[in-house]
């Protein structure tokens, strides 16, 4: 009797301990994250979108304790990358880095989701954009350029047809009454370097790509298309100060797609914003001319902002012919 006894008590002491640790286990399982995180990109590596989304990553891995991945998928204007990470879990493990690419691609329907499909997790960008003209012009002021664009079609460049800059100028063209021709030149860096040149009459360059200029003289910045001044050029007055309710910028951020659990969507939100607020991140962003404080923004913010530029892009390719 007294083995047997011994023995119920052995047994029922292993069930105890069993009963402990299978939830012990489960709850270890269903922790978040308890791996690594993948960041999907449509860009280079060693672009500016790599390079911002590397530098994210510095904070974010202390801060979720888990190690963070670049996996770049180039093609369709984002459109292959989304398809990637549609063929993955929607369990937050599947970021994707944004530019406004992505939303133009949205717009023109082939990039095989709609933008209720897409939910931001954080901003880590937001880059304004100048109206500039060479210093070497006689058009001093932004009612200058307005009066002069009134009188024939000034020469404008753009880096690309339908894209951020492009959707900016057609916005302040029907504010302002503005005529223009659009040249477009393949990348920001030849916009640039052809006012520099002359070879055009203004351009609409972001504050990362034009800041060195407006800096030392060569360009002479009318406005920027935001609404509030930038606190390293306080002279240069807004589209809004000017009675022009137009705002444009290139922005960056992280999205996931629908279905990825909202608990996992804002402990991934806190931890970036937590980490692209640290010192590393801000003097990234810094570095280009940038404001830490108006660029990163949660995922409720980086949602609506979202959606609002979207809506904008959808109007202009339309306009354009370039989305149905």
């Amino acid at each position: 009797m007294r083995a047997i006894s011994r023995r119920t008590t052995l047994l029922t002491t292993a069930a105890m301990a069993l009963a402990i640790a299978v939830p012990s286990a489960m709850a270890q399982d269903d922790k978040f994250p308890s791996k690594p995180i993948e960041i999907v990109t449509h860009a280079k590596y060693g672009g500016g979108t790599d390079t911002t989304a590397r530098m994210m990553m510095i904070r974010t891995r202390r801060n979720l304790g888990v190690d963070m991945v670049v996996n770049s998928q180039q093609g369709g204007g984002g459109a292959k990358a989304i398809s990637y990470a549609m063929g993955k879990p929607k369990d937050g493990y599947t970021i994707l880095a944004m530019t406004q690419t992505h939303l133009y691609t949205i717009a023109r329907g082939k990039a095989g989701v709609g933008i209720d499909d897409i939910i931001g997790i954080a901003r880590a960008m937001d880059d304004p954009t100048f109206i500039t003209v060479n210093a070497k012009s006689d058009i001093k002021t932004l009612e200058d350029l307005i009066a002069r664009s009134k009188e024939k079609p000034l020469n404008w460049g753009i880096a690309e047809i339908g894209n951020t800059e492009h959707v900016g100028l057609i916005q302040f063209a029907k504010q302002t009454g503005i005529k223009y021709k659009v040249v477009p030149f393949g990348s920001g860096a030849q916009m640039v370097q052809a006012l520099m040149s002359g070879a055009i009459d203004a351009t609409l360059p972001n504050v990362s790509e034009a800041s060195t200029q407006v800096i030392d003289g060569t360009f002479r910045a009318l406005t920027v298309m935001a609404k509030t001044r930038l606190a390293d050029f306080p002279d240069v007055p807004t589209t809004f100060e000017k009675g022009f309710e137009v705002a444009t910028s290139t922005t960056r951020g992280y999205f996931v797609l629908k279905g990825t659990p909202q608990d996992r969507v804002e402990a991934l939100s806190k931890a970036m914003v937590k980490a692209m607020k640290h010192s590393t991140f801000a003097e990234y962003l810094k570095s280009s001319g940038l404001d830490p404080q108006a660029s990163v923004a949660g995922w409720q913010e980086w949602n609506e902002n979202i959606k609002a530029e979207y809506k904008v892009a959808r109007e202009a390719l339309v306009e354009l012919g370039l989305a149905k």
